[in-house]
């Protein structure tokens, strides 16, 4: 019987950003995708939060039924599959992050804040606002990058991991950093890895921050070679 794997999105995104490593992973694990609440044209009037989202992968799983899972979670998708070995760690059996950014500082979350104003992306980046309008239909990609910031707003005022967190996540967790990717540092990984009983941290080489831009082939060998 193959293991289930649950493949997590990350902020502002939704499960077919990981159609193509789905297909790929499917003959080595039995895998499952899904979208958070608000995300992918799911409907939701709650606020979001990393909390919620953990709900939301919960749910599925009991929905259908599965006792142990491994998780893939690229950028917030990460971190809660982080949370989600917290809260349930007879669940978890293994963690793959990817991008996943672990500094939630104030001055941090600020920074991620100007970049989520729906208004300037409209006016300076249509093409990533016609982007994030597909991927959310019919929900309005505005409310949901408006809902992000005020989440990572949150984090930074303590809804989120500290280090007492991260110490008592056993199971092993392969941290993956690309070597391009600019919204996360390598040493808030590093950071983090050194805090986890079972960490390994894998310098992904030319490897950016958005999934759209990885070679899925990079993405299919990260999980079966770690």
């Amino acid at each position: 019987m193959k293991e289930p794997l649950v493949l997590l999105h990350g902020a502002l995104g939704c499960k077919d950003q990981l159609v193509d490593l789905e297909s790929r992973l499917e003959s080595v694990f039995e895998v499952h995708a899904i979208n958070f609440e608000g995300h992918g044209g799911v409907v939701s009037n709650k606020t979001l939060s990393i909390d919620l989202f953990t709900g939301n992968v919960l749910d599925y799983c009991a929905a259908k039924g599965l006792e142990s899972i491994a998780i893939f979670g690229y950028s917030m998708g990460g971190y809660v599959a982080l949370n989600l070995a917290v809260r349930r760690p007879n669940l978890v059996n293994k963690i793959y992050t990817l991008g996943t950014k672990f500094d939630w500082s104030m001055e941090s979350a600020q920074k991620e804040v100007k970049m989520l104003n729906p208004e300037k992306i409209e006016e300076k980046v249509s093409h990533f606002a016609n982007h994030l309008k597909q991927l959310h239909h019919p929900q309005d990609w505005r409310a949901i990058m408006t809902k992000t910031a005020e989440m990572m707003l949150s984090m930074a005022k303590g809804a989120k991991l500290f280090e007492r967190d991260f110490k008592r996540i056993e199971q092993q967790v392969v941290i993956g950093i690309g070597s391009q990717d600019y919204m996360v540092t390598y040493e808030e990984s590093e950071q983090v890895a050194a805090m986890l009983v079972n960490a390994k941290l894998v310098r992904l080489d030319g490897v950016p921050h958005p999934i759209e831009k990885v070679d899925v082939s990079v993405l299919v060998d990260y999980v079966l070679q770690n």
